[in-house]
Formats: structure tokens, C-alpha cells, sequence
């Protein structure tokens, strides 16, 4: 497992990668510029939260390592991992219909709130990392 020492960085693809759930004290760190956007990072082992542009993004309870989040129109993808099952949050378009697949497999359809909220549970305890792939339908 590896978590992200420095809370947040950009890797060479362009993504980003956060998170750090083996802090016992809440780390935070805030306007992280990357691609024009300023992101703000909180992680300790019982949550982690990232925001873009004073926005919600992601939220995982307890708290993960993210790598290579790519949000685009259409959804995001990103690798997640945790020493236990998590919840997951993540804010998209309101009112719409997503797929979510966990390691190349479907886990169904669902649709965001108003607030533009979809929550998923992954399984992690047993998992080295799992791949989540969000995609609007």
C-alpha cells in the first residue's frame, strides 16, 4: 500500500493522487494549484476529503489514498486504497445517471441527488487497491 507522504501531488499523467490514512491526527493542505484549479486536501485515518475551487469532490470514510483521479465531463476514474472497507462520496452532475464499476465490473447504476452526491461502499480490506470508474450514462 502507499499512501501520499506529501497529502497531494500531480503525477506524469496529469492526474492527481491524495490521501494519507495512516495519520492519526487530521493533516490538512490547501490551494494545491494544478491545471488552473486550487485544491484543498484533508486525510487522517478516520476521513478524507479533497475540494476543487472551494468545491466538493471526494470524501471517504475512514480515510484512503487516491491515485490518478481524472475527472472529466463524463465521470471520473481513479485507484483507491485503505487498511478497511470504505464509504465513498464523490460529487458529479446533480440529477443524473451513472454506472460505477470496481475493478472492471459493473456494481450497477445510480443517480446523483440534486446536490450532484452519489455514495459507494468499496471493499478494501482484502484488496491491495481497487480501480473505481464512473461514468455517465
Amino acid at each position: 500500500m502507499s499512501v501520499v507522504k506529501e497529502l497531494i501531488r500531480t503525477e506524469s499523467n496529469g492526474t492527481i493522487s491524495f490521501g494519507n490514512y495512516e495519520l492519526d491526527v487530521k493533516s490538512k493542505l490547501s490551494d494545491y494549484e494544478h491545471q488552473g484549479d486550487l485544491y484543498k486536501v484533508k486525510t487522517f485515518s478516520e476521513i478524507t476529503k479533497l475540494e476543487r475551487n472551494g468545491m466538493f469532490v471526494y470524501e471517504s470514510v475512514p480515510g484512503t489514498a487516491v491515485t490518478e483521479l481524472l475527472q472529466e465531463d463524463g465521470g471520473m476514474t481513479f485507484q483507491v486504497e485503505g487498511p478497511e472497507d470504505a464509504q465513498i462520496t464523490v460529487e458529479l452532475e446533480e440529477d443524473t445517471e451513472y454506472e460505477i464499476s470496481l475493478n472492471d465490473s459493473s456494481i450497477g447504476k445510480m443517480k446523483t441527488n440534486l446536490g450532484g452526491k452519489l455514495s459507494f461502499s468499496v471493499e478494501l480490506e482484502n484488496a491491495d487497491r481497487v480501480s473505481v470508474k464512473i461514468v455517465k450514462l
